[in-house]
């Protein structure tokens, strides 16, 4: 497979220690000092923060959902934290690379910057139960409908469960949201920012 030279900006090496695995034997961040109790919103990625065209892995193929951005600041402003979970089982698949991965993923945290928002964390599972490479031939718990990237969450943040959410276009996303004993929503296309809107405001 070809694995193109992708080069990092500053500003997007600088976003690096957002992205991290979900899964349950990597270590765990402690939360930081100071940290206050916040409710976390949970985003899936493909399908809900951007167009599902299968296996997104480079800029050119990523288009943002409608208010996509707006949805984040909007959260942002309400004091939730912003985290996005993604299964990427075209790693374990073998279609693109963790490099490819990150570059697109950093590309998006930044993007997200420029427009004056923020995505707290993105926990990914690279996992597939059925690769060929011994890395990632696994049936992970991070894996949705698995929530452990949910409980990573819950480890390394102080999170407010009781108002937390998750945000996806799957049965698998519903199904991590009530493993772990938060809301589940289903997003359907449209305007990202209206299905927050009555997420939250009820």
């Amino acid at each position: 497979m070809h694995r193109p030279s992708l080069l990092l900006s500053d500003a997007m090496s600088e976003l690096s220690d957002k992205v991290r695995r979900g899964c349950p034997q990597e270590k765990r961040l402690p939360p930081r000092p100071g940290a206050t109790q916040r409710p976390i919103a949970f985003l899936d990625r493909d399908g809900v923060v951007n167009a599902d065209r299968g296996y997104v892995h480079m800029i050119e193929d990523f288009e943002w959902m409608p208010s996509a951005i707006e949805a984040i600041k909007y959260l942002n402003a309400l004091g939730y934290t912003v985290a996005v979970v993604t299964n990427q089982s075209g790693i374990g698949r073998g279609l693109y690379g963790e490099a490819e991965f990150m570059f697109l993923t950093l590309w998006m945290l930044q993007e997200v910057q420029n427009a004056g928002g923020t995505i707290d964390v993105v926990y990914y599972c690279p996992h597939h139960p059925e690769s060929t490479d011994p890395e990632y031939l696994a049936a992970c718990r991070a894996r949705k409908p698995g929530p452990g990237m949910l409980e990573r969450a819950d480890e390394e943040f102080l999170m407010d469960k009781h108002r937390s959410f998750l945000l996806g276009n799957r049965d698998s996303d519903i199904g991590a949201a009530l493993a772990f004993g938060i809301a589940g929503h289903l997003y359907e296309d449209g305007d990202l920012l209206e299905a927050v809107r009555r997420i939250v405001e009820g």
